[in-house]
């Protein structure tokens, strides 16, 4: 059965769970691209500009869980979750762009592969270029290579869509919290490949995923500062958990050393934002040194 003649009804067999933060600008284009979805659940996550009224405006079937403070992404993704009553949840970024057409594709695709355990788009980048965005190996995927022409069973798809069974979900308990930012993800599609079934990749769905768009305001040095912040945690926390990797004091100390002079040096050409990523990345790696040896000494 082509997926692109499957009718309106689909749509009521997913829940859309998107978390937001300092995401207003992203309301008029997903009021949009999510109007014939009847089932879509906001968490915010305490943005402080008006995201939440924005979202209230352009999707007023939406379901908005106004979260008190940042709980991260993987914690409030969890929460809508727990709020969905469908058979599938469409995990999906506010930097994203897509269609209904896309969406019927993905489901079309479950219903093929009743074993799969989650199905993800083909993305494409905000200037129209394919992303190689998944990856068949243990470790996150690095943006190279050839896209899938056809498709393709994988281990490791984006997060920023996804459409992933709820039974699955159920059954893995969700995202790991503690990944505050980055790599929850990879994390939770290594959870599901072992635990509940193979994850698919089906070309024909395009998404258009603005990559770091999701989050705007005035703040963007802060945001940058976070952003290396909880990657490299995240890096680390990632490793340890699926790799074994232990993470030595001399390899922490060689990582928050490059950092530093990595950002003196950006910082000395004016390049500001990428400077304070990189000294977030620094200031990540000392609180993980602290939180380490604090804990197991």
């Amino acid at each position: 059965m082509d997926p692109y003649t499957i009718n309106n009804e689909s749509l009521t067999r997913v829940t859309v769970v998107m978390v937001t933060f300092q995401s207003a600008h992203c309301a008029e284009a997903l009021g949009e691209s999510l109007a014939a979805f009847p089932h879509v659940i906001i968490v915010d996550n305490a943005s402080s500009d008006n995201t939440i009224e924005a979202f209230r405006s352009r999707l007023p079937q939406a379901q908005v869980i106004a979260n008190d403070q940042n709980l991260g992404f993987g914690a409030a993704n969890n929460i809508g979750f727990a709020a969905a009553q469908t058979e599938f949840v469409l995990l999906l970024n506010p930097d994203c762009i897509l269609d209904a057409q896309s969406v019927r594709a993905l489901i079309a695709c479950a219903d093929c592969y009743p074993s799969a355990s989650a199905v993800g788009p083909q993305l494409i980048d905000r200037n129209g270029n394919p992303d190689k965005s998944y990856s068949m190996g243990a470790k996150a995927w690095n943006g190279q290579g050839p896209i899938a022409e056809g498709l393709l069973s994988v281990r490791f798809i984006s997060g920023a869509c996804m459409l992933i069974r709820t039974s699955a979900l159920q059954q893995v308990n969700g995202f790991d919290e503690a990944f505050f930012l980055y790599y929850e993800d990879s994390d939770l599609c290594l959870r599901l490949c072992e635990q509940t079934g193979e994850i698919i990749v089906e070309p024909r769905s395009r998404v258009t995923h603005l990559s770091r768009g999701s989050s705007g305001g005035k703040s963007r040095l802060k945001a940058e500062y976070l952003r290396g912040y909880h990657h490299i945690q995240s890096k680390f926390l990632f490793e340890k958990k699926h790799l074994s990797k232990r993470v030595s004091f001399l390899r922490l100390s060689r990582y928050a050393m490059v950092a530093l002079v990595e950002g003196v040096v950006r910082l000395a050409f004016m390049d500001i934002h990428r400077s304070a990523r990189v000294f977030g990345r620094a200031m990540g790696v000392f609180e993980f040194i602290q939180h380490k040896y604090t804990h197991e000494n």
